[in-house]
């Protein structure tokens, strides 16, 4: 997240927030009251139906249809137009957690804020994109560290850990072919993993038959 975040009062006015999100770049600002606790956010889209309906005369199924931005049409400061009570993330949320929030709710930008409410930071889908920019030694050492060799401990387990650009491939011999959908939703989880292929069979039998669960090579199914 971005700790230092642009923020506006209750009673900023119109052409304040506009020259605030102008100067720091943004599309949103968190609203704040007292010691900075988070009330609400004003976005582009709270300004723009000033501009819209600004030499209109909607009729009445416009009017009807769109109330709400016709209320923001005619406000001058941000505690009218902002959209309160403020979709929030918490400090300890993760990436997916609030890349997931802010596709539900279709925001680029989250406000952080603590247990109190308190602005801490703001995190945009820029800084969720960052975490494909993670190198792929860093990617390759997690990978081998938090999910294969919790997965798949030797001697009855070889596998090869390959990433190229995100893409993580596995590759050996494996005990249990079981434990392959479980790796796949693991490796998915570490940040910057773009996909996940597999070339991992079952272990021989004692008379050197192979597994007959042997995984099939090739991608992993989603998980």
């Amino acid at each position: 997240m971005t700790h230092t975040v642009a923020a506006v009062g209750r009673k900023a006015t119109f052409k304040e927030i506009v020259r605030l999100m102008q100067d720091w770049k943004v599309s949103a600002l968190p609203v704040l009251e007292g010691e900075g606790r988070v009330v609400g956010l004003v976005s582009e889209a709270d300004l723009l139906p000033k501009e819209e309906f600004r030499d209109s005369d909607p009729d009445r199924y416009t009017q009807l249809r769109r109330l709400s931005d016709l209320a923001k049409a005619g406000a001058v400061t941000a505690e009218e137009l902002m959209t309160s009570p403020a979709l929030t993330t918490r400090p300890d949320a993760t990436l997916a957690q609030a890349a997931r929030t802010m596709a539900h709710s279709r925001v680029k930008r989250l406000p952080v804020v603590n247990e109190l409410g308190m602005l801490e930071g703001i995190v945009s889908r820029a800084d969720l994109l960052k975490v494909f920019l993670r190198g792929d030694e860093e990617i390759e050492e997690e990978v081998r560290r938090e999910v294969v060799a919790y997965l798949f401990p030797p001697p009855g387990s070889a596998i090869r850990v390959q990433v190229n650009d995100g893409v993580v491939k596995l590759a050996g011999r494996v005990r249990d072919t079981s434990l392959i959908p479980v790796a796949a939703r693991l490796v998915r989880a570490v940040e910057g993993v773009v996909d996940v292929e597999f070339e991992l069979v079952g272990r021989e039998h004692s008379d050197g038959s192979p597994d007959p669960q042997a995984a099939q090579p090739g991608k992993s199914a989603p998980a």
